[in-house]
C-alpha cells in the first residue's frame, strides 16, 4: 500500500548558486536513501528560496526482507563433540542458541548458517532518520550555525512539514518540529499558515503567490521576456546560468523592464553587463544588435504597482555604472603599463608575471619565425614588423590586470585590455590579440580570429603548460587546478583550425632552455593523452596513428580524419582481416632496415602484378591523406590473390625473405601514415 508522502523543509533564503551546484547530488541522496531502507520510488525534488521539498508516493511499510549470516567452517565451530568460542561467538551474533544454527556448503566447506525473517517497518518510523540522513548528505560547501546550536546547514532552519496522506508524521530537525504549517511569500503573509490536506499544499502556496515548482517559474520569466521584446522592439540577453539562478532566487518572479543613464554607454558593453550581472542579476538588452540603456530585473515582489520596484532598481543601478566609468577613465590615463607586475608571483619557482612574459615573448617570438609567412601572407605586414607587434602584444597582455576595472571585475581582463589598446591607437592585431589571448575559454569555445592571435593564445598556453609541469604542478587523477588539459585542448584546436606544424618533440625540446629541467616524456605523455581525448575518431584509429610515430598534431589530426573517415564506412569491414593479415606477416621483418625486393625471385604472376601495382600507387602525388589511403587500400584483391597463390613461407630462404619483404614493404608506406594493425571495427 502506498501514500502520497510530502516533506517540506522551510530555511532562511538559499544562495542560489551553491544550491544549484548540488541539486543533482541532493536528488541522488534521497534516491539512495530510499533504496537503503527498501521503499524505493519515483520522487521529485523542488525548490523555492525559502523551501526544500520532496514529493512522492511512498510504501506505508518497508517490504518484509530475509538476512543471511554465514559463521565459521564446522570444523572450527565444534570440536570433539563441544561447542567451540568461535561457534557460541556466532550464535551471539545472530541472536540464538548453538542448537538452532543450521549449516550450508561455501566454497566446498561446510559452515555455520542462519537465516531470519525480518518483517519490514512502517514508513513513519523511518522518516525521522531518513530526513536526518538527506540533509546530513547536502555539502553545499560553507555551512553555518545559529542560535546556541553545533550542528550545521547552509541556512538556518525555521519549520518543518513531514505528511504522509494527512497525518502529520513527528520529525525533530535542528530543534524544529514538524506539524501542518507552511509560509507563504512575506509580502502577502508573515505568519506561518495552515496546510489543510496534503492536496491543498501546492494551493495554499498559490494562493499565498508562492510559484513552487522552478519550472514554472522558469516558463513565466521566459514568457514575460517574450512579450516585452514584442512590445519595446528589443532584443534581451538569454543567459542561461543567470536564469536558472534568478529561478532560484524567487519565488513570485516579475520581469520588469529599466533604463540608465545614456552617458553609461561610453563603457565597454561587456563592464556594463558585468556590473549589471554581478552586483544586480540584470539581463542586458540590445537593440538594432547594440547594448541599449535598458535592462531587465526580475522581481521577487508582490504588489500592485511595479514601478517602485523599477525605480529603485535604476537608483541602485546608477552608482554601479558611474564607479565603472570612474575606474575606466583612470586606467585610460594610465594607459596599457606592466608596472607593477614584477611583485605579482605567477607561481613559486616560475617567478613574478613580469618574468612570465618574458618566457612568453621568447615562446611567441620562436613560434612566429615557424608560421611567418603564413601570417605575412594573412596580414599583408612584413617579418621585421610582425616580429615588432608580437613584441608588443605579449608585452602589453597582462597589463590590464593592474588596473581598476580588472580588479573589480576580474572576468574581464584581456578585453579591457583590447579596448584600452584599441583607445590608445595600437595596431588592429595587437588589440584583437590581447582581447584573444586566453581563447578558447572552455571546450567548443571561440577561438582566436587570426594566426596571429593564435600565436599569442598558445604561447601563453605553452607557458603554462611547460612551466607547471617543470616545477611539479602535474595535474593527477580528475585534479586539474590550473586547466592544462584545457590548455592542451585549446592548443589542438588552433594548430588544426589553422593548419600549422607543430612537432611535439620539436616544440618542446625548443622550448627546453627557458626552465628547469623536467620529465619531459611526462609531458609529452599527457599531451598525447589530450590528443586521444580531443579527436573525434575511432579509439583504435586514433591509436593507429600515433602508433606511427607521428609527433606532429595537426599530421595527427589529418590522419586521424583521413583513415576515421575510411575505416567508418561499412564496406572497410570486408578489408580489415587483408590489411590485418599484411601486419602479421611483416611481424618478423625489420622495418627499420631498407627492404630490399629483388623481382628476378618472383615465381608467380601475382607477385609481379601486386608489386607493380604497389610500387605506381605510391609513385603518385595526392592531394590529402584520404586520397593516398583510399588508393593503398585499394591494394585489397591483388593481396587477396597474392595470399591465395603464394606461400609466403618458402622453403627456399631467399625467396622466403623476398615474399616478406614485399607485403612488409606495402605494410610499411601504411606505417607512414598509420599503424593498421592497431584497427579495430
Amino acid at each position: 500500500m502506498t501514500k502520497p508522502l510530502l516533506i517540506e523543509i522551510g530555511v532562511e533564503e538559499l544562495p542560489a548558486i551553491p544550491l544549484l551546484k548540488i541539486v543533482k547530488n541532493i536528488e541522488k541522496s534521497w534516491k539512495d536513501i530510499l533504496t537503503e531502507y527498501r521503499l524505493e520510488s519515483d520522487f521529485e525534488f523542488i525548490y523555492t528560496p525559502r523551501r526544500l521539498v520532496i514529493k512522492q508516493e511512498i510504501a506505508t511499510q518497508q517490504e518484509d526482507s530475509t538476512v543471511e549470516f554465514f559463521g565459521p567452517p564446522m570444523m572450527a565451530a565444534k570440536r570433539d563433540g563441544e561447542v567451540t568460542k568461535a561457534g557460541e561467538g556466532f550464535a551471539r551474533k545472530c541472536g540464538v542458541s548453538f542448537d538452532e544454527l543450521s549449516t550450508i556448503e561455501k566454497k566446498g566447506k561446510e559452515v555455520l548458517y542462519f537465516k531470519q525473517e525480518e518483517a519490514g517497518t512502517n514508513t513513519t518510523e523511518l522518516l525521522e532518520e531518513m530526513i536526518s540522513k538527506w540533509v546530513a548528505s547536502m555539502s553545499f560547501g560553507k555551512m553555518m550555525r545559529w542560535g546556541s546550536r553545533t550542528d550545521e546547514f547552509i541556512r538556518p532552519i525555521r519549520w518543518l512539514q513531514v505528511r504522509l496522506a494527512n497525518d502529520s508524521v513527528p520529525v525533530e530537525l535542528f530543534g524544529v518540529k514538524s506539524d501542518t504549517k507552511t509560509y507563504v511569500h512575506r509580502m502577502v503573509n508573515f505568519d506561518a499558515v495552515e496546510v489543510p490536506t496534503i492536496e491543498s499544499y501546492d494551493k495554499v502556496l498559490a494562493d499565498g503567490k508562492v510559484l513552487l515548482y522552478p519550472k514554472d517559474r522558469e516558463a513565466k520569466i521566459v514568457k514575460e521576456f517574450d512579450a516585452l521584446e514584442k512590445e519595446h522592439n528589443i532584443t534581451i540577453e538569454r543567459d542561461t546560468d543567470l536564469l536558472a539562478e534568478i529561478v532560484a532566487i524567487t519565488e513570485n518572479p516579475k520581469a520588469l523592464l529599466g533604463s540608465f543613464d545614456e552617458l553609461f554607454l561610453e563603457l565597454p558593453p561587456e563592464a556594463i553587463i558585468a556590473s549589471m550581472k554581478e552586483h544586480q542579476r540584470y539581463f542586458a538588452v540590445f537593440e538594432n544588435e547594440k547594448l541599449s540603456n535598458k535592462f531587465i530585473v526580475v522581481s521577487n515582489a508582490v504588489t500592485d504597482d511595479y514601478s517602485k520596484v523599477v525605480a529603485g532598481n535604476e537608483r541602485v543601478l546608477k552608482p554601479r555604472l558611474a564607479d565603472g566609468l570612474f575606474f575606466y577613465h583612470n586606467d585610460l590615463k594610465r594607459g596599457l603599463v606592466t608596472d607593477g607586475l614584477e611583485k605579482i608571483t605567477f607561481m613559486d619557482g616560475l617567478g613574478s608575471l613580469t618574468d612570465k612574459i618574458n618566457r612568453e615573448k621568447n615562446i611567441a617570438g620562436k613560434l612566429l619565425s615557424l608560421y611567418i609567412e603564413q601570417v605575412e601572407k594573412e596580414t599583408g605586414k612584413s617579418a621585421s614588423e610582425l616580429i615588432t607587434l608580437m613584441d608588443e602584444t605579449v608585452s602589453l597582455a597582462k597589463a590590464d590586470l593592474t588596473s581598476e576595472m580588472v580588479y573589480e571585475f576580474t572576468e574581464l581582463q584581456g578585453l579591457m585590455g583590447y579596448y584600452y589598446a584599441k583607445a590608445l591607437g595600437k595596431d588592429a592585431l595587437v588589440s584583437q590579440a590581447i582581447k584573444e589571448q586566453y581563447f578558447p575559454l572552455g571546450e567548443g569555445a571561440e577561438l582566436p580570429s587570426s594566426t596571429f592571435s593564435a600565436i599569442v593564445a598558445m604561447a601563453i598556453k605553452l607557458d603554462t603548460l611547460v612551466g607547471l609541469f617543470s616545477v611539479g604542478k602535474i595535474p593527477t587523477g580528475s585534479k586539474d587546478p590550473f586547466a592544462l588539459r584545457r590548455a592542451v585542448n585549446g592548443i589542438v584546436r588552433m594548430v588544426t583550425t589553422y593548419d600549422l606544424s607543430f612537432n611535439i618533440d620539436e616544440i618542446l625540446s625548443m622550448l627546453n632552455e627557458l626552465y628547469a629541467e623536467y620529465d619531459v616524456a611526462k609531458l609529452e605523455e599527457f599531451i598525447i593523452e589530450r590528443i586521444k581525448k580531443s579527436l573525434e575518431a575511432n579509439p583504435s584509429v586514433i591509436m593507429a596513428v600515433l602508433e606511427s610515430g607521428e609527433r606532429d598534431i595537426n599530421e595527427i589530426a589529418k590522419k586521424v580524419s583521413a583513415l576515421n573517415n575510411i575505416v567508418s564506412n561499412d564496406s572497410f569491414k570486408e578489408q580489415v582481416s587483408t590489411f590485418k593479415r599484411v601486419a602479421n606477416i611483416s611481424k618478423e621483418v625489420n622495418l627499420e632496415n631498407e627492404l630490399t625486393v629483388d623481382t628476378a625471385l618472383f615465381t608467380e604472376p601475382i607477385e609481379g602484378e601486386l608489386y607493380s601495382e604497389y610500387l605506381a600507387t605510391m609513385a603518385k602525388e595526392y592531394n590529402s591523406y584520404e586520397e593516398k589511403l583510399t588508393a593503398m587500400f585499394a591494394l585489397k584483391p591483388k593481396l587477396d590473390n597474392y595470399f591465395d597463390d603464394v606461400m609466403v613461407n618458402a622453403e627456399d630462404e631467399a625467396v622466403k625473405n623476398n615474399r616478406k619483404n614485399t607485403v612488409a614493404s606495402i605494410y610499411k608506406s601504411f606505417r607512414e601514415i598509420a599503424d593498421i594493425k592497431e584497427i579495430t571495427v
